[in-house]
């Protein structure tokens, strides 16, 4: 069997983790509830900014603890809400048609996003991706702490946790494809036989033509020039 993993923030959507966390925030038991939590967020900002530069992980990590003492319920109940208003408008126009030309050859599509795993199960009933490898927030008594269950999917531990995916699915990596849009995913995108760069950065751009991967854009405005860019002959 093959497998195709595909980050999500860049690649299939515009948006990036903030985006959800955002409308999380503003959207609390009260606006009282709704200032505090921004408040405590805009304070936490400039570590944020030095941690997304540095270490993926830690910027996740700081990010996420934002969602201390709310309740899993109220995390559950906005999940669809945030996913109708904030992910789903902001998809690339071709990403379902990306993923169901991966499904039509027989693949398991695997989403691998350091987004939480309930909007990602949201998001991939939707696009019909099969598994999901998304961060977990850490549940007490009925709320979250604010911490992230381990492993933390960021970085290079997104390449660890496709090779023990695969390890268990029972995929010849060397079989399978990859996609993203962001240089910090090159180890993901290493680890595949098939690695492709999706509305990438520069630096992804750059070495993706270096070593010949397929570079693809999912805008409509490129929809021609994508349908002869993305590999469907999959093996």
């Amino acid at each position: 069997m093959t497998a195709s993993y595909f980050d999500v923030d860049g690649t299939l959507v515009r948006t990036n983790l903030v985006h959800p966390t955002v409308f999380y925030l503003l959207n609390q038991k009260t606006p009282v509830h709704s200032l505090g939590r921004l408040a405590r967020a805009a304070i936490q900002s400039p570590r944020m900014v030095l941690a997304e530069m540095r270490d993926r992980r830690a910027f996740n990590e700081l990010l996420f603890s934002v969602y201390e003492d709310m309740s899993q319920d109220r995390l559950l109940v906005l999940a669809d809400e945030a996913f109708d208003k904030v992910l789903k408008p902001a998809l690339y126009p071709e990403a379902r048609d990306l993923v169901r030309k991966c499904r039509d050859q027989g693949h398991d599509v695997v989403l691998v996003s350091g987004a939480l795993d309930f909007l990602m199960k949201l998001l991939a009933d939707y696009l019909g991706a099969t598994h999901v490898i998304a961060n977990r927030l850490e549940i007490k008594d009925g709320y979250a702490t604010g911490r992230l269950l381990r492993p933390v999917v960021a970085g290079p531990e997104k390449a660890r946790l496709v090779r023990e995916h695969a390890r268990a699915g029972g995929h010849d990596l060397d079989h399978c494809f990859a996609y993203s849009d962001s240089y910090s995913d090159v180890p993901m995108l290493s680890v595949v036989g098939h690695p492709a760069a999706v509305n990438p950065d520069g630096r992804l751009e750059r070495l993706a033509h270096t070593y010949g991967w397929p570079v693809i854009s999912l805008e409509a405005k490129h929809a021609r020039r994508t349908s002869r860019l993305v590999p469907w002959r999959h093996s």
